[in-house]
């Protein structure tokens, strides 16, 4: 595994709770603690979107007269159609 090397920038918050993880002991210093964090965050993604697939995977497997109403399909856009609206009589 290589190493590349970064310097970013914490909010205070962050950076607090990185330097919180070393201070317990579950990280030896702050670049292991960013890693690991990351880590951790990638493989909960990558969990929930293993989940949601596995869920869209079930329902499209279903016969269609199983499917459930989503609602009417200009309830979904509605937000998108107004927003749209606002920026044409802004211009």
């Amino acid at each position: 595994m290589s190493v590349q090397k970064q310097t970013v920038s914490f909010t205070d918050t962050a950076y607090s709770f990185a330097k919180e993880l070393v201070e317990t002991g579950e990280y030896p210093n702050m670049s292991a603690a960013v890693s690991g964090e990351l880590a951790k965050a990638k493989a909960e993604r990558t969990q929930e979107r293993a989940v949601l697939e596995a869920e869209l995977k079930r329902r499209l497997s279903l016969p269609l007269d199983q499917w459930e109403p989503v609602g009417n399909a200009s309830d979904i856009t509605a937000s998108a159609r107004a927003h749209l609206a606002a920026m044409t009589h802004k211009s």
